[in-house]
């Protein structure tokens, strides 16, 4: 309130109770215009804890209409969500997909085997080896390094990185992605020609615990499941290493895109998501990744993916080839392009 006065204040939704209505008062006060970004709706997610029919979420759900109108500009992060906007609500927004950051690539063979060698300090599963086979090779699970030379190879045999990055709250549904992992394991034991498998679930939220509890239980011969803490500079690095994505988003909406699958796209990472009503904006089936209804098609899709792991021949690879070819433009590039004429039009 005492500083010079912005010309645009910029809120995300949600959260934005009471925030819309205390931006809109400040930029009544300073002279400056509200831009409300809607990256889902507050009321929804309240619904997931306390049911659609809740008082408190009906009241959120009438604040959200009645103030969204207040603001200069709505942008939203999908065709859907700017539909429903007009439809229910009367605001008028413009669709801008969230892009991945520039930080977001494939990781290099060396920064990779340097990442893999961090974390096995702490997790076994990304330890090489016990007992190396050459004193003058250095080797994590997925990578070999030339003492010598400092050369980096991936050695024949090794686990397949399976990365899913989860807020462990209830519009992701866990379970699913266990009960595929307890059914690949099983085709391993039962002979099937498939890579033993690490899958590294990263992010914190109120189910972590509970599930970890599960995880524990688990005595699987061929999957490994860790759920490391990252530092942020790693986790992109984790994302460029890493041979396949899943995703468990299923949106308390149903009108929002999962920002974890941008952040894989723009590291090249093919992915396999949970289906919702607008998914298709974002996840193309059979172009640039897989998308299931249920645990059983997600177990069938990492049996068919892996199933020539890794001839770059397979299915994997031209996922990541078609994400390559049809590469993402960055979120500054996408600022630029769509949401600066906006403001000169403001």
């Amino acid at each position: 309130m005492w500083t010079e006065p912005a010309a645009y204040i910029f809120l995300q939704n949600p959260p934005g109770l009471p925030a819309i209505a205390v931006c809109w008062l400040v930029g009544c006060v300073c002279g400056s215009k509200l831009v409300v970004d809607w990256h889902n709706y507050g009321y929804s997610i309240m619904g997931l804890a306390h049911g659609p029919r809740h008082p408190l979420v009906l009241l959120a759900k009438w604040y959200e209409k009645v103030c969204g109108r207040l603001a200069h500009l709505n942008l939203c992060v999908t065709h859907a969500m700017r539909e429903d906007l007009a439809e229910n609500w009367a605001i008028r927004a413009v669709t801008v997909h969230d892009k991945p950051a520039s930080f977001f690539r494939e990781t290099p063979l060396d920064a990779q085997h340097l990442l893999f060698m961090k974390l096995g300090r702490t997790y076994p599963a990304f330890r090489g080896p016990a007992a190396p086979q050459d004193p003058g090779t250095e080797r994590s699970a997925f990578t070999a390094r030339d003492v010598r030379s400092g050369a980096v190879t991936r050695p024949h045999g090794r686990p397949a990185l399976l990365v899913s990055s989860t807020s462990w709250t209830e519009d992701e549904d866990f379970s699913l992605l266990l009960a595929a992992l307890e059914r690949f394991d099983q085709l391993l034991r039962d002979g099937e020609s498939l890579p033993p498998l690490v899958c590294a679930i990263t992010g914190k939220g109120p189910l972590k615990e509970f599930y970890g509890r599960l995880i524990a239980q688990k005595r699987w011969r061929h999957v490994q499941v860790c759920t490391p803490w990252l530092e942020p500079e790693d986790y992109p690095l984790l994302l460029g290493s890493a041979d396949l994505g899943v995703c468990l988003h299923k949106s308390s909406s149903g009108l929002d895109l999962p920002m974890k699958v941008v952040d894989m796209f723009g590291c090249h990472l093919p992915v396999c998501a949970v289906s919702f009503r607008c998914l298709h904006e974002l996840v193309r089936h059979e172009e640039n990744g897989l998308v299931f209804e249920d645990a059983a098609q997600l177990a069938a899709q990492l049996q068919m993916l892996f199933s020539k792991f890794p001839d770059p021949a397979g299915k994997l690879s031209q996922f990541r080839k078609n994400l390559l070819d049809s590469e993402l433009p960055r979120w500054d590039e996408s600022w630029e392009r769509t949401v600066l004429p906006l403001l000169a039009d403001t």
